[in-house]
């Protein structure tokens, strides 16, 4: 509940601060006194926007600040979820700079906007005459209906299941669109891949098969040599082997002279140990070089494989082909992986959507179950209002789409007279019966729900005389279940009052000032006697005033 406002520097307002009670409050004043002001003020509690216009001193800024009691109103998980600290007695505070800029806190927590108007929404509700066309809503004719037939734990299940059956559409979507997208090159990549893996690429071994290549082109010529080599190293007489045995014998004679030989004598050992390997190496490459025709021919195959492949993948090594081959080979087998991949994901949305399904028969049986005990609440309620002839016509049809709340649309029909044929409420309603409609609604929910609290902005409008003090009786039950505040001019209405609060203006020099009081007990019947004869209070008037608040 509301329990205190303060405003300083909004339109007419230089500075105010104010209690309110709990049940049933009343506020009165003049048109033009400041009534219109005060729920401007609380609107931008509530989060509404804000601008210069609204600062009374241009040069000073502008702080409303409003205290809840919110201990009934279970709102710790919000808290939580906003990362706010939690009190019973929670202060939310809007302040609009000279600068234009706006900032709001909860609990002096800096929030946005939209933390605050989705706080607001739990705290308090304003209702006028021109406010009356949420009742022509489906959203809310939904979560009338829904609070009678004690609904909130089935949404609130049918709620989790449907954000999980739109994950599981989208990704069952996502994979269907690749998996169209991967059939279509399906054949294209196989074709490739199957040319990739039946090459039998191995890593490096261009290299290798150019240098076979190289040597099979050349076997002559490299036998040739080879052999020629081994002469001038290994001849008997001429050799390089022998030559070099007597040039080490010759150095060996004189290795013991001097070191220096010495030295001579072990590097010419070196040499000799060296090249009698060159030698051996040599008749072995001789002896292993053979003129094979076929293994040509075969090399010169594979080389020309690879060359081809290279062309067509436009890249310049054997490992680049590995790559591509597997990458294909990903898209190939992606294909096989993503027909699995679907049909569990179907599996999933099957047996979530008849989960939904169960949840939104049993949301839509409940439902209908409702409708003729909240027909007949409301026209219990509204002959008493001044509309002895109205019948509702409620209907909830199932159908194949899930929506926020279930499978239902609704149709809200109604007949204001008889031999009336039943219209949509914005169609065949007045404004004033609007008014009378919503406050029936008020009414019931009242008795279902955890309701903020409510602001009635002379919703009154349009009636008078017994069905004004119905209405009051009416506001007054509400009061014993939440906090209910009314704007009137009616006295009928105004009597019934727990509280009495009165907008006035005053002026000071060049300045005009709102300012709102709460009344005692002798200015309450002083402001109903002037509310039911004028400026000019009869006798009359006061013991009628007497009579309404007894």
């Amino acid at each position: 509940m509301l329990t205190s406002l303060s405003i300083k520097n909004y339109a007419l307002i230089e500075k105010l601060s104010i209690d309110f009670s709990d049940g049933f409050s009343i506020i009165t004043g003049e048109t033009g006194a400041g009534k219109s002001i005060l729920l401007g003020a609380l609107g931008l509690v509530l989060g509404k926007r804000a601008d210069l216009s609204s600062l009374k001193n241009k040069e000073e800024k502008c702080v409303i600040e409003g205290h809840f009691s919110i201990s009934n109103y279970n709102l710790k998980d919000f808290f939580e979820a906003n990362d706010l600290d939690y009190e019973d007695q929670t202060i939310i505070r809007r302040e609009i700079l000279p600068s234009g800029k706006s900032r709001a806190f909860i609990n002096d927590s800096p929030v946005n906007l939209n933390e605050l108007v989705e706080l607001g929404e739990f705290l308090l509700d304003i209702h006028s005459q021109h406010q009356t066309r949420e009742l022509t809503e489906e959203l809310y004719q939904f979560q009338i209906i829904d609070a009678i037939s004690s609904n909130q734990s089935l949404l609130d299940d049918y709620s989790k299941k449907l954000k999980i059956h739109k994950k599981l559409k989208i990704q069952f979507d996502e994979k269907k669109q690749l998996y169209a997208n991967a059939l279509k090159e399906q054949d294209y990549n196989s074709f490739l891949y199957n040319e990739l893996a039946e090459a039998k690429l191995i890593e490096n071994e261009q290299e290798e098969l150019e240098s076979q290549l190289e040597k099979l082109s050349n076997v002559e010529l490299i036998k040739e040599q080879l052999e020629k080599s081994l002469t001038l190293a290994d001849s008997e007489q001429f050799g390089l082997l022998v030559n070099l045995k007597e040039f080490k014998s010759s150095i060996q004679r004189i290795s013991t002279f001097s070191v220096d030989y010495a030295q001579l004598f072990e590097r010419i050992e070196s040499l000799s140990i060296e090249l009698k390997d060159i030698v051996n190496e040599l008749n072995a490459s001789s002896e292993s070089v053979i003129n094979d025709p076929e293994q040509l021919v075969l090399v010169n195959q594979k080389l020309q494989t690879i060359y081809d492949l290279q062309k067509k993948h436009q890249v310049t090594t054997v490992e680049e082909l590995l790559q591509i081959q597997n990458e294909l080979e990903g898209k190939v087998i992606s294909v096989t992986s993503l027909e699995s991949e679907i049909t569990e994901i179907q599996l999933h949305l099957e047996k979530n959507e008849a989960e939904l399904n169960d949840f939104a028969q049993k949301i839509h049986s409940n439902r209908e179950e409702s409708i003729p005990k909240l027909s007949e609440m409301l026209i219990d309620i509204l002959s008493q209002l001044g509309m002895p002839n109205v019948q509702f016509k409620i209907e909830v049809v199932l159908s194949e789409s899930f929506y926020s709340n279930g499978k239902d649309s609704i149709q809200f029909l109604i007949s204001t007279n008889k031999g009336s044929d039943f219209g949509l409420l914005k169609k065949v309603a007045s404004g004033g019966e609007m008014s009378r409609i919503m406050l029936a609604v008020k009414a019931i929910l009242a008795n279902y729900s955890n309701l903020p609290t409510l602001i009635f902005d002379e919703i009154d409008t349009g009636v008078s005389g017994e069905i004004a003090n119905k209405m009051g009786d009416i506001m007054k039950e509400m009061s014993l279940k939440m906090q209910i505040f009314a704007i009137t001019h009616l006295p009928q209405i105004a009597a019934k009052g727990k509280s009495h609060y009165k907008v006035y203006k005053t002026d000071a020099g060049a300045q005009t000032s709102s300012e709102i009081k709460l009344l005692h007990k002798e200015d309450r019947v002083v402001e109903i006697a002037q509310m039911l004869s004028g400026s000019t209070v009869s006798d009359s008037a006061l013991n009628h005033a007497k009579a309404l608040l007894n």
